[in-house]
């Protein structure tokens, strides 16, 4: 009987411990840190305020112009406003949680000749020999419009670590992709 008792303690024991490192290792990656370039951050920050300081209150003036026009249930703009105040508030909440854990990097004080975050690298496409320039960036700042790529991507690991004249080799959904490093600069 001892040995059963003894036996389910510490399962119970294990099982505990199992909880509590669960939860701690929650909390450790909630307070993970994201890199972003001192620009990301400034945009980041702008787009906060705009969302709070103009976003939101028109929102609310929107929901109570709506209110005006009587039953709610079957009212379209009060839905459609409701709607967009849910996607405004979201918004605030992860711009908030990002601006929080930023490790802010800026990239004009990291002049090497080694690609890494931050660096603004022009490339040749060894199949059409077509030249493109990408800026390697954080999850939150990338924006393919803007030639700014994820550290993440496929592309940024393969080109970190290289120098001018290297060729970053990686897979792409149209196949695998050749580029060679012509410039490398941290602006």
């Amino acid at each position: 009987m001892t040995d059963s008792l003894t036996s389910q303690f510490n399962f119970y024991n294990n099982f505990d411990f199992f909880i509590k490192s669960a939860i701690i290792n929650i909390e450790v990656n909630k307070m993970e840190k994201f890199p972003l370039t001192k620009q990301g951050f400034i945009e980041l920050e702008a787009e906060l305020k705009h969302l709070k300081a103009v976003e939101r209150p028109n929102i609310i003036a929107a929901i109570a112009e709506a209110r005006s026009h009587g039953d709610l249930s079957e009212n379209a703009e009060y839905s459609a406003a409701k709607e967009k105040q849910s996607f405004i508030e979201g918004r605030i909440q992860d711009l908030e949680a990002v601006i929080s854990r930023a490790q802010v990097i800026d990239p004009a004080a990291s002049k090497c000749g080694v690609i890494r975050f931050g660096a603004t690298v022009l490339v040749a496409d060894e199949d059409t020999d077509k030249e493109q320039k990408y800026q390697i960036v954080g999850d939150y700042e990338a924006d393919i419009d803007r030639n700014k790529i994820s550290l993440s991507s496929p592309l940024a690991k393969a080109l970190i670590g290289k120098e001018v004249g290297d060729v970053a080799e990686f897979s792409a959904p149209g196949g695998k992709k050749s580029f060679e490093i012509i410039e490398i600069d941290y602006i």
